[in-house]
């Protein structure tokens, strides 16, 4: 007996579905609190700027900045430490009051994300030509950077990148790249 033949004889006694229309049901209408908490949620997750920077350690000018999340494998920390990956784009905040740094922070790695680049350099200087030699921005972004969801590590840099004036930043992988390499590596 053929595949076909053994399928047919299995499919003799279906019948066919009658109905050709699925029922939908009504959600339940929103209160007018939650709509209005609805609105403002979608309008602020555009436009709010999540970094805080109530409690900040003050770093000098040879600190070093290290972070790495959960889920990060050592060897690719390692690697980002090192300074081994491409630096698909670059932010300079020399000069740039603590204000104006955080808003260019969020935007700028906002729009890396975005973008799907994975590994990014901050320029934030060593502070040294400070009175107090505190390295102001350094300090900030120890702070700033694991509040960011997308941040998954971060290291400052090697020497020829600016050493510890600068801090390189991996970042999570965006769908495309994900979609990418499941249907290149045939995972699920």
């Amino acid at each position: 007996m053929s595949e076909d033949d053994s399928f047919a004889n299995e499919m003799a006694d279906v019948k066919p579905i009658k109905q050709t229309r699925a029922k939908l049901h009504k959600k339940a209408e929103a209160t007018p609190g939650q709509a209005v908490r609805r609105s403002l949620a979608v309008a602020n997750r555009q436009s709010f700027d999540p970094l805080v920077s109530a409690e900040v350690t003050k770093l000098g000018s040879m600190d070093i900045l290290e972070y790495r999340s959960n889920g990060v494998q050592h060897g690719v920390y390692k690697k980002l430490r090192m300074g081994q990956y491409e630096i698909d784009a670059r932010l300079d905040l020399h000069r740039m009051t603590v204000d104006e740094a955080r808003r260019e922070v969020f935007q700028f790695l906002r729009e890396c994300f975005y973008y799907e680049l994975r590994t990014v350099i901050i320029l934030h200087g060593k502070g040294d030509r400070n009175a107090d030699k505190v390295a102001q921005l350094k300090s900030h972004l120890a702070v700033w950077l694991p509040q960011i969801d997308e941040v998954l590590a971060f290291h400052s840099a090697q020497k020829q990148h600016g050493g510890t004036g600068a801090v390189y930043v991996m970042l999570k992988k965006g769908d495309k790249t994900k979609q990418k390499n499941r249907e290149t590596f045939g995972l699920r």
